[in-house]
């Protein structure tokens, strides 16, 4: 392979929809390049795309997997993206290192919708971006009705790249509308050149017309070419499409069948003549190549079983090398990937999308360089909104729990985990149901660590309605020799919400010595710890007003013991009632599904808020209300169900709110919720 080849580069994204045929995308286009010399399947499980088990386990990508293939003289880097939308974190950390992305989709009018988060996520980036609408040999809906229906969802102007000749089952070919040239499709050959069938001549300039039209919105000597009908030359049109695909003006459109390869090659050209160069792309990242320091940017975080840590980076400037120092790290090895196939390097130009061996404490987002330079914008983590409690399958494995969690989050960074402070739990957080089991499956796999899951507990809470006052607790014990006594009068009284809890004492003449008072307010605490319902009390003042002492038996401990006995016989008569924790929660939803979202919450004991149309975000709206957290578990699971999967949400812990009655006898009643009543004291 010889230099020249080796420094012209083209990293391209490969995103869509789950089920839209990305990875068959991938496949085809290392076939046509010749990068593999026979094609898998993703039902056989045999693609470069979906290597890792937990992919082939179920026919779908959990993760982004790179590929090369050289064409034309350029070095393809193929970045295959999950399409699922709980595995979105991963799409959109690569996206950011790519000069271009093909937004693979299916030729179906009333799916377009899903598509709408991915192209607000390119449009803010701005990273150009072309569609290819696969499977048209199945497709029943008409070319142009598809792509109106997908300009709804954009808001760059789509531009047909080409025509179809046929359709569904009958697709033959398509019509370039730059050339205007006709071509019949060849299952795993190139397409042959034909005359233009004279039927589709009208549809054809209507559609060339339009292209035409939208690129004239950007140039206006292609402009003044339409208005006195002169017939544009193909080197302007392509020059147009070119700068204004780079400046993610336009979104060029095109369509095929990739498991035949229909429509790959034209494909494959268009990225070599309109897709922008590595060095625009780092331009408008704000790397303008002034010097040779090496710069890189890490897009995922792998851990595997033969290597150990690899780190997918975008090299923005310089070149990197084996052994390069960055971040005070030192390269442990330099690879171009295909799948899970390592190919050893000895060095990595600017431009290019290579992994790195070993870079310990490098996270996925991070800047590297040989030197101090300005950190690069990386992707806003998303929120985790669905949960499971874990357990250890062998209790002996309980003790590997975390260093397994921080290395699987170093490859997911949208999971996260946490050992509940009130339930004591280690619950995985993630994007749904999918996504956890998937990170389970690779404790198991990884690390031989399976797990038991359950859905956790809501972390309830109890408080008081009313007070009570010189509530008495008498701790007095004789067993031989010196004996236990400590005597003590409460006061037990509700405070606001909020306000946590408050001890105090109004002792006077010294009934009960300074040194046992603090035993007191630790009885008062262990009681309050779990209280007469079973759980953590709050918002409680307590206030020690009497008492009385013996000289030889006293002592804290005695005073702790008669505080706790006190608790318990008065905290009873203050009418304990059930907390539960409420979150603030931000809806986000097409317009179409506002009012369907908002009977969701309120079905779950939501408190509507408000809702507002989005600034940012034409034709959808942001719906906040208050929601019990009792109430959140699978809440994503039916907002997505509810919204073609597009709806999404971020939340927060807002306040503690009293249980409906109905709802309480439901908890209380239930053994696994953590309550226990055998007495009031917890033990």
């Amino acid at each position: 392979m010889s230099e020249k080849v080796v420094s012209l580069a083209r990293n391209v994204a490969i995103v869509g929809p789950y089920l839209g045929g990305k990875t068959t995308v991938l496949e085809s286009l290392l076939s046509v390049t010749g990068a593999i010399s026979r094609k898998g399947a993703v039902k056989d499980g045999n693609t470069v795309g979906d290597s890792a088990q937990e992919a082939r386990d179920r026919k779908m990508s959990v993760e982004i997997s790179a590929a090369c293939a050289e064409y034309g003289g350029v070095r393809f880097t193929f970045v295959d993206c999950p399409g699922s939308v709980e595995f979105a974190q991963e799409t959109y950390n690569a996206l950011v290192g790519v000069d271009a992305a093909i937004v693979v989709c299916e030729p179906v009018s009333d799916r377009v919708l899903t598509l709408a988060p991915l192209f607000k996520f390119l449009d803010d980036w701005e990273i150009p971006h072309l569609v290819f609408i696969n499977k048209m040999d199945r497709a029943n809906n008409n070319f142009m009705d598809v792509l109106h229906a997908l300009k709804s969802v954009s808001s760059r102007p789509l531009v047909p790249h080409q025509y179809p000749i046929g359709q569904g089952e009958n697709l033959a070919g398509f019509i370039d509308l730059v050339s205007e040239q006709a071509y019949h499709y060849h299952p795993g050959a190139a397409a042959d050149p034909v005359p233009l069938p004279d039927e589709l001549k009208e549809q054809e300039q209507e559609a060339r017309t339009e292209m035409l039209e939208e690129l004239a919105n950007f140039d206006d000597h292609l402009l003044e070419e339409l208005l006195e009908e002169i017939n544009p030359p193909q080197e302007e049109i392509l020059r147009d499409l070119k700068m204004e695909l780079g400046a993610d003006l336009i979104v060029p459109v095109f369509f095929g069948v990739a498991e035949k390869d229909f429509g790959i090659r034209p494909l494959l050209e268009a990225l070599l003549r309109e897709a922008p160069e590595p060095e625009t792309t780092a331009q408008k990242r704000g790397i303008t190549q002034k010097n040779d320091t090496p710069v890189a940017q890490v897009l995922k975080t792998y851990f595997t079983p033969q290597g150990g840590k690899l780190s997918l980076v975008r090299v923005w400037q310089g070149n990197l090398t084996d052994g390069t120092v960055l971040n005070g790290v030192r390269a442990g090895g330099l690879y171009r990937l295909m799948g899970q196939q390592q190919i050893t390097l000895q060095q990595a130009q600017a431009g290019e999308i290579v992994a790195i061996g070993r870079m310990e404490g490098i996270k996925t987002g991070d800047t590297i360089a040989t030197n101090q330079v300005k950190e690069l914008p990386k992707v806003e983590q998303l929120i985790p909104v669905y949960a499971l409690a874990i357990t250890a399958e062998k209790r002996n494995d309980e003790v590997k729990i975390s260093g397994a969690l921080a290395k699987l989050i170093e490859e997911d960074p949208s999971l996260a985990w946490e050992q509940h402070g009130d339930t004591r739990e280690v619950i995985l957080w993630g994007q749904g149901e999918i996504h956890l089991q998937v990170a389970l499956d690779r404790l198991r796999r990884k690390y031989n660590l399976p797990m038991s899951t359950h859905l956790p507990q809501v972390a309830y809470k109890e408080t008081i309605r009313k007070p009570v006052k010189s509530i008495h607790g008498r701790y007095k014990h004789q067993s031989g020799g010196h004996g236990q006594f400590g005597d003590v009068y409460l006061d037990i009284q509700p405070l606001s919400r909020g306000e946590g809890f408050n001890f105090k004492e109004t002792i006077v003449g010294g009934v009960v010595p300074r040194q046992y008072i603090p035993g007191v307010e630790i009885g008062v605490r262990e009681f309050l710890a779990h209280g007469p319902l079973g759980f953590p009390v709050v918002d409680v003042a307590v206030t020690l007003t009497n008492g009385s002492y013996h000289t030889v038996d006293s002592s804290e401990q005695a005073f702790k013991q008669a505080a706790r006995l006190a608790m318990q016989e008065g905290m009873p008569k203050c009418e304990p009632t059930l907390l539960e924790p409420i979150t603030s929660v931000e809806v986000t939803s097409p317009q179409e599904y506002t009012s369907k979202v908002m009977q969701l919450l309120t079905g779950r004991r939501g408190q509507i808020l408000g809702y507002e149309g989005r600034s940012d975000w034409k034709g959808w709206d942001k719906i906040s209300a208050y929601l019990p957290q009792a109430e959140m578990q699978g809440f994503i699971v039916e907002l997505r169900s509810l919204t073609m999967g597009v709806g999404s949400f971020n939340w927060k812990f807002d306040h503690l709110q009293e249980v409906p009655d109905k709802v309480a006898e439901k908890v209380l009643a239930t053994p696994s919720n953590g309550n226990s009543k055998t007495n009031g004291n917890g033990k």
